[in-house]
């Protein structure tokens, strides 16, 4: 299997969640061995995606470099993982990556518009060689080894229409387009109306996220019955390409979030809990399954 990139640019405008400001996003090609790379073009900064770059993780992945952040970074990446997307150069004009429906949906359309190329290097993975764990009491996130690429996950909320949901995710991009690109992120109107009062989702609204209040949800319905999980293995998915690689192995969490996500990806590096390996043809089962 050969490494990937998209085959012309593509650019959207959309609004930024927290800020409330418009952002231009645009997708351009790279060649082998590039890697996937944020461009603040307002600042002329560059930002490699690495574990080592990430600078805040309480409510999105924040990457950045000389004082020079770029928020909001996980629906987009979750998207470009899962179209096995080795090279790109990622261009904002501002500190956020556009909210659009609050899911991967926009990003996947765009990606499909742009179109895969297959360049000529061998396509590399990350396999993970023995099982690392981040825990927060009850809360945890993990790698384990496996032949297939999965994505198990679980959250409790008290809330009556939420509670408990749980979603075992076997990762292929059919299955991700089908399964998990319209799980749209959440959040509490409590908390909604704090995070405005310190300035933060200005750009929030039924059109790009789901609202809940005590009861219910503000919004008509749900996409999935189990939209919630969903969504956060859309987070998580994103969160793990930080690993630099599409990794072969099994994610599992309970009520893990962002920082929990990014502490997962520093130990694999730090414990030397993977091999990068390749693949002349897509013969290895869980590359067949997931990009075959």
């Amino acid at each position: 299997m050969k490494q990937r990139t998209i085959q012309k640019p593509v650019e959207v405008v959309g609004i930024g969640l927290h800020k409330g400001v418009p952002v231009k996003l645009r997708l351009e090609p790279l060649g082998d061995n590039e890697g996937i790379v944020f461009y603040r073009s307002d600042k002329s900064v560059t930002v490699s995606l690495k574990p080592e770059n990430v600078v805040d993780t309480k409510m999105a992945t924040v990457i950045g470099q000389e004082d020079v952040v770029i928020s909001t970074i996980e629906h987009l990446l979750s998207a470009v993982y899962a179209f096995g997307i080795d090279n790109l150069r990622i261009i904002v004009d501002n500190d956020e990556v556009p909210i659009l429906d609050g899911s991967a949906n926009s990003f996947v359309m765009m990606i499909k518009e742009a179109g895969i190329k297959e360049l000529e290097e061998n396509k590399k993975f990350l396999r993970i060689t023995k099982e690392v764990e981040i825990k927060d009491n009850d809360k945890f996130a993990k790698l384990s080894p496996g032949k297939d690429i999965l994505f198990d996950f679980e959250i409790f909320f008290k809330h009556p229409l939420i509670g408990r949901e749980k979603f075992r995710f076997e990762f292929s991009t059919q299955n991700y387009m089908e399964q998990i690109a319209r799980a749209r992120t959440f959040g509490f109107l409590k908390e909604v109306q704090y995070l405005r009062s310190i300035g933060l989702a200005l750009g929030g609204s039924l059109e790009n996220a789901i609202v809940l209040d005590d009861n219910g949800i503000l919004n008509e319905n749900l996409r999935y019955p189990d939209e919630f999980v969903r969504h956060k293995i859309l987070d998580a998915i994103g969160d793990m390409s930080l690993l630099g690689y599409n990794f072969i192995g099994e994610y599992k969490a309970f009520a893990s979030g962002h920082h929990l996500n990014h502490l997962l990806t520093l130990k694999v590096f730090e414990e030397n809990a993977y091999e990068i390996v390749s693949f002349d043809k897509v013969t290895e089962r869980a590359v067949a399954k997931a990009f075959g």
